[in-house]
Formats: C-alpha cells, sequence, structure tokens
C-alpha cells in the first residue's frame, strides 16, 4: 500500500516520538540494572552501569537544550526585509490570485533575501495543530534571473505547502531532525547510542520520503497556477541561477573580501544583475545540460529532472500566455529595495571599503595576482639557486628548457598534462603583475569573464598566448620579444 503524504507526515511525527520513548526506555532499562547491581553488592558492575545510565541522561539532555537553544536564537531575528504591499503592489496582486487558485491563506509577510531560493514558514502551536503568522522569503537572485510568469509558479508552488498544511508539520519535522541528529552525536560511543542510530536511521528516511512527497504536491499546483511550460522552465532554470549565484559570489565578491574590499549596497545585487546579462551564452550552454537526475534515499526534494518528467502528467492550467517580463518589475525601486536586502543580510565587519565594482577589482584582483606571482617566483628562485627572482629570469630558466622541472615543482605529483597547465597558468600570472608594475597596463574587470589587463589605449594585452609562447623552448624569444615591445620589460641591450 502506498502511504499518502499525510500518513507518511503523521507516520514521521509517531516516529519521532518513538525515539526519545525508546532513548527514554532503554536507560529506564540501565537505571534498572543499576539499582539490581547495587542491592545484591556487585560494586564494580553498578558502578559501570551508573556511569552509563549517567552519561545517557546526560547526552539527551544536553542534545535537547542545545536545539532548543538553536531555536530560539534563530527566532530572534527574521530574515531579510519586509516587502510591504506598498513596495511590491504586482507581486502581492499575483499572490492574492495564486493563493485563491490553490485555496489557501495569503501569506502574513513577503521577505526579500539574498538567496537563490524561495521558502514558506508559519508560527504553529500544539504540534502543528493550529496555524499561525505565515512568512515567505523570497531571494533577489530569483527575482533578477526569473521572469514574472516563473516567479508565479515559484509563488504557486511555496503557496502550496500552506495549501496542503505541509508548513504545519515544517517546525516539528525539521526540530525533530536536528534532535534526532544531536542525540545519536552525543550517544554515539556507548550502547544506547547504538541502538538509537539503527532507529535514527529509519526516522531519517521517512522524514525524507515525507519531505520529497510534498515537493510534488506543491508542484502540482504550481503547474495549476502558471502552465505546465512555464513551471517546468522555472524548475529547469534554478541550477543555472545557482551555478550563476556560485559564479558571483565566488569570482567576484569573495575576492574581493579576502583582501579587505565589498561592493556598495547598490552594488552588491547589481553586479549579479550585470553578470547575467554578459554571460547570456554561457548560461545558454547550462540550460541546454540535461537537469540533475540522481536521487538519494536520504534527499528532502526529488531530483528536477524527476519532478520535470512528473508534471507531465499533471493537469494543465492552459495559460496562452508567458508573462515574460523580467522578475524585477513586480517589485517598484527594485535597485533601491535590493541595496536595503543588503544592508540587513550582510555586516561586513573588518571590511575597511566599500567600493564600485571598477577599483575593487582592479585592487582585489592585483593583490590576488600579486600574492600568486610572488609565491611562483619563490619557486622560480629555489630552482635557480638565487636569493630571488623576477620575469627575467624566468625567461632565462624556460629558454634553457627548465619548463618540465618548474612545472614539477610547482605541481608536485599532478598528471604531467594537468601540472603543465597550471605552469601556464603561473606564468601567464607573472607576465600580467609585471604589466601592471611597469605600467604597461591595467587591471579591467569583466562581467563576462576573468578580469583582463589592458593597455593605456585600452586595447586588451593577451598575455595568455604569450604565456603560451613562453611554455616552449623555441617560443622563448618570440615572448620575450612581445613583453619587450609592449613595454612590459626593458628592451635587451646586444652585445
Amino acid at each position: 500500500m502506498t502511504l499518502t503524504t499525510p500518513l507518511r507526515a503523521a507516520l514521521s511525527v509517531v516516529l519521532l516520538a518513538g525515539f526519545y520513548v525508546l532513548a527514554l526506555g532503554l536507560i529506564g532499562v540501565l537505571g534498572g540494572l543499576t539499582f539490581v547491581a547495587v542491592t545484591e553488592g556487585r560494586v564494580g558492575p553498578a558502578l559501570q552501569l551508573g556511569v552509563l545510565t549517567l552519561v545517557s541522561v546526560t547526552g539527551v539532555v544536553l542534545a535537547l537544550v542545545r536545539v532548543t537553544r538553536a531555536a530560539r536564537a534563530a527566532g530572534r531575528g527574521e530574515a531579510g526585509i519586509l516587502l510591504t504591499r506598498q513596495d511590491a503592489p504586482e507581486l502581492w496582486r499575483h499572490l492574492h490570485e495564486v493563493a485563491r487558485i490553490v485555496r489557501t491563506r495569503m501569506p502574513d509577510e513577503v521577505r526579500l533575501v539574498p538567496e537563490v531560493n524561495a521558502a514558506v514558514s508559519e508560527d504553529t502551536r500544539f504540534l502543528g495543530l493550529v496555524g499561525g503568522r505565515r512568512r515567505l522569503y523570497l531571494g533577489v537572485p530569483l527575482l533578477q534571473g526569473l521572469t514574472v510568469g516563473q516567479v508565479r509558479s515559484v509563488l504557486a508552488h511555496e503557496l502550496g505547502h500552506y495549501s496542503s498544511a505541509h508548513t504545519r508539520l515544517a517546525p516539528v519535522a525539521y526540530r525533530g531532525r536536528e534532535a534526532v541528529l544531536a542525540t545519536v552525536a552525543e550517544l554515539h560511543d556507548n550502547v544506547v547510542g547504538k541502538v538509537l542510530e539503527r532507529y535514527a536511521y529509519l526516522y531519517l528516511l521517512v522524514s525524507a520520503a515525507v519531505s520529497r512527497s510534498q515537493e510534488l504536491e506543491a508542484d502540482r499546483l504550481s503547474v495549476a497556477a502558471a502552465g505546465r511550460d512555464v513551471a517546468q522552465g522555472a524548475l529547469r532554470e534554478l541550477p543555472v541561477l545557482d551555478a550563476a549565484w556560485d559564479t558571483y559570489l565566488g569570482q567576484y565578491v569573495s575576492i574581493g573580501l579576502r583582501h579587505g574590499y565589498a561592493p556598495t549596497s547598490a552594488g552588491f545585487f547589481a553586479g549579479f544583475g550585470a553578470m547575467l546579462a554578459a554571460r547570456t551564452e554561457e548560461l545558454g550552454r547550462l540550460r541546454t545540460q540535461a537537469p540533475l537526475a540522481r536521487q538519494s534515499r536520504w534527499d528532502s526534494h526529488p531530483p528536477i529532472a524527476a519532478r520535470v518528467e512528473a508534471m507531465e502528467a499533471m493537469p494543465d492550467a492552459g495559460f496562452a500566455v508567458h508573462d515574460t517580463r523580467p522578475a524585477t518589475r513586480l517589485v517598484a525601486g527594485f535597485d533601491r529595495v535590493a541595496a536595503t536586502v543588503v544592508d540587513a543580510a550582510f555586516e561586513f565587519r573588518g571590511v575597511p571599503q566599500r567600493l564600485e565594482w571598477a577599483p575593487l577589482v582592479a585592487l582585489s584582483v592585483g593583490k590576488h595576482t600579486e600574492e600568486v606571482a610572488a609565491g611562483f617566483l619563490e619557486t622560480v628562485a629555489r630552482l635557480a639557486q638565487r636569493p630571488s627572482a623576477d620575469v627575467p629570469l624566468l625567461l632565462d630558466l624556460l629558454t634553457a628548457g627548465w619548463f618540465a622541472e618548474l612545472a614539477r615543482a610547482v605541481a608536485p605529483g599532478e598528471p604531467a598534462e594537468e601540472a603543465a597547465d597550471h605552469t601556464r597558468y603561473l606564468i601567464r600570472t607573472a607576465f600580467q603583475v609585471e604589466a601592471v608594475r611597469s605600467g604597461a597596463g591595467t587591471w579591467q574587470g569583466s562581467w563576462a569573464g576573468p578580469a583582463m589587463v589592458v593597455a593605456p589605449n585600452g586595447a586588451v594585452l593577451d598575455i595568455a598566448q604569450v604565456a603560451e609562447l613562453a611554455s616552449t623552448t623555441q617560443g622563448v624569444p618570440a615572448a620575450r620579444k612581445w613583453l619587450e615591445a609592449a613595454g612590459v620589460l626593458a628592451p635587451t641591450i646586444a652585445g
């Protein structure tokens, strides 16, 4: 018999209660055995059993206290910023329409958050039997990357969790998982913990299955409110936006933070929007890739491929028009509102400077490449048995056919091809740093790819090609000549 989602959810709650009944039962048995050992005068076993009982009780109590404190800490403040009806009248209009379609009460609050995500929560009482204040969390990057129609699909999915009362049991299920894992972690070294580990395995399996069923139910309402094609398109777009957001944080924001620079509040999300606009071709290639199909029994969500396929059998609302306007249109004064999300979410402690993107990229990339080049030239100096090294000495070693030795030194144990690629990257970096140091070029950021070194006239210096030349003995003279002609190196004096 296939269990419905409500029955699975009820089973999950029953199993959670059973976990602690079992834990207390095991502790009670240990306590009873301790008492028997004491009455029979068996001091050694009594002491061992008593210590085990005390450790087990302490472990359960500590786990529950830790989870309770974490829950209280999480509830001290709400994430993101409040988005009122006055801030986003069109967004709230879509919410009203979607709530009517999925037959549920509206969220009381909408909050913008700095994530590629959307979620709902509900303050509940009496183990979720009585509902309370509802909140919808909507990620700014979602609004930047999706269309109005696709966001409508997302809204329907999230409100669908309300419609099926998923959010009523969500706090119980979430805290339950945290409590179970914390308890097992506290007791993993004793016999009680070993028994509870087996039970926890069953509980977590059921909990994950419940969550996956809830996602498919919410998808059904997403199709009903936005149409199958739009709902499927929104799902397929999520991993693309995830990848873009990771690239943005890793290649632009993080490198600045490592060197003490952060974008301005207005520039933070504006930068992500600029990167999305500049990388349409790259994002298009990501969209052509098949969505993730692998699934673990522990996953809380079915894979996107399975969800897209399941939508084929779901009733389609038959919407003839897909609103393809950028979803940022749903929020009046989007740029201003997005900047307030940055101020609320990020404190940038210890960051001395907030900069516009152009100087931020120039300074942070400059410092990063200087560090990389300095480490590489230390290796060059060590190979050449010199106290220090510079680009002319590097070229001398390459002229002498030392590229393979350099590759082994900078990437020991790596396959030859990978070591060679890494060495070419380091040579390029050393040339770039020298170009900037000499005044032959400056760093210029690019939303379409890595930062570039450009000449005073704005022309891009093709230093990657020069590094490729320098990686072969016969190509080093041409590379040296190019560097001298570009003003990166002083001309070699003959004779």
